[in-house]
């Protein structure tokens, strides 16, 4: 037979990926049919903020909401701390920004209508490639973060193309070694900087660094940083550059390094109800309130007759006698595989809660629990919520799975819908 060779398919163009919208994306599920949710306390991330103001001598305070917001959802957690009087709203993604900026004015839900519908902040933002358009970003008065020549330079011609003065703010890279101006680099990127600002095409609003190990308290990384995060600013004053806003602390920073806090600073994690650091200070000794509950229930119940293993693998064997419950959620939803046969969720309500076991592996779907007696479907189940009502909390669970309060709330799926209250 003859042989023909198989014909080739062109190469793709540089970058001529498909562009995402919701329509290609995951979206939340119908709460009438899929019943487990995430029940958010815009009440809780308020009053988390006013807490964090509290602990504060007059620096003003960006409220980190990258992520959707940890996870609690970018549009009502950004209003909510807008209520409370944040400063600023700082984002990673540029893209993410826009979005936040250009839904600001849509329709609160039905939690939020509740609560008032506030002005926006500025925004700050810190994460774009070289192939990102800069020009939508400006035009929505979103403020950058300039860390790289070509960073200073997108922006400058970006400014140039619509004629709107772009607002940045100088990174420095002062111990992360992640993004930022080495110290060195730091003379040459402020006189670039000035030469935009004199042309009218920049305006150097902040100058800023982040800490690596604020949350350590035997590390003397953080000295360090601010040393070299105070020796950039002495630099960039020499270039005439006099941003207002020097911000380095995140929410250890906030928490545990009062001389890191300057101008502004930016807690993520404990406006959220969370500590960056349960085995060194717990939440609710900070006063917070976790502001997310994960909550489902029962999808069935049995008593078994005999010696069985369970899940996948049988990782887990039960005796005669064991009763279990399955839970419709899994890893597909954010609940770690990691915590098959270590992790505990609070099972009914009151004074009759229970504290069960998963037992066996956790699946895409759904998990089991162990018992301790018979239940019937439908029963409420608290994946993790607030210690103070004695439910598990993001930080066991965290602790449990080898992993940080942080991911525990980022990853639980968009497809679970979230339900805002007061």
């Amino acid at each position: 037979p003859q042989v023909t060779s198989a014909p080739q398919l062109a190469s793709p163009a540089p970058h001529s990926y498909p562009r995402l919208n919701r329509k290609n994306t995951m979206f939340s599920l119908d709460p009438a049919v899929f019943t487990s949710r995430a029940t958010i306390s815009l009440g809780a991330l308020e009053q988390n903020l006013t807490r964090v103001r509290a602990h504060l001598t007059g620096q003003k305070i960006m409220a980190v909401i990258k992520g959707d917001a940890y996870g609690h959802g970018l549009l009502p957690a950004a209003r909510a701390f807008a209520r409370a009087g944040a400063d600023y709203l700082g984002v990673a993604q540029v893209a993410e920004a826009l979005a936040l900026v250009r839904e600001w004015g849509e329709q609160p839900t039905e939690g939020e209508a509740l609560a008032g519908h506030p002005a926006l902040p500025p925004v700050f933002s810190w994460i774009y490639t070289p192939d990102s358009d800069l020009a939508p970003a400006l035009e929505a008065g979103i403020e950058l973060s300039v860390g790289d020549t070509w960073m200073i330079e997108a922006v400058a011609r970006a400014a140039q193309a619509t004629g709107h003065t772009a607002r940045v703010h100088l990174s420095v890279d002062s111990g992360m070694t992640r993004e930022g101006f080495n110290l060195e680099d730091i003379p040459a990127a402020a006189q670039l900087l000035a030469t935009h600002q004199q042309a009218g095409r920049l305006e150097v609003v902040g100058i800023w660094s982040h800490l690596a190990c604020a949350d350590d308290p035997d590390s003397d990384a953080t000295t360090s940083q601010i040393a070299v995060f105070d020796e950039a600013r002495r630099l960039a004053t020499r270039a005439s550059l006099t941003p207002r806003l020097a911000h380095l602390s995140a929410s250890s920073g906030v928490l545990w390094h009062p001389g890191a806090r300057y101008d502004m600073v930016r807690p993520g994690i404990i406006l959220y109800g969370l500590s960056p650091e349960p085995r060194r200070t717990l939440a609710s000794d900070l006063g917070l309130r976790p502001a997310m509950r994960l909550e489902s229930e029962l999808l069935t119940t049995r008593q078994l007759s005999h010696r069985a293993g369970v899940s996948y693998g049988h990782t887990a064997v039960v005796e005669d006698g064991a009763v279990l419950g399955v839970v419709p959620l899994g890893y597909a939803d954010g609940v770690p595989r990691a915590l098959s046969n270590k992790g505990y969720v609070t099972v009914g309500e009151g004074p009759a809660a229970q504290r069960a076991p998963i037992t066996g592996r956790v699946c895409m779907d759904q998990f089991v629990v162990r018992l301790d007696g018979p239940l019937p479907a439908g029963t409420p189940v608290v994946l993790f919520g607030d210690p103070a009502r004695g439910e598990v909390s993001a930080a066991q669970w965290a602790l449990a799975s080898g992993t940080i309060s942080y991911e525990i709330i980022t990853r639980v799926a968009a497809r679970v819908p979230r339900l805002y209250v007061k």
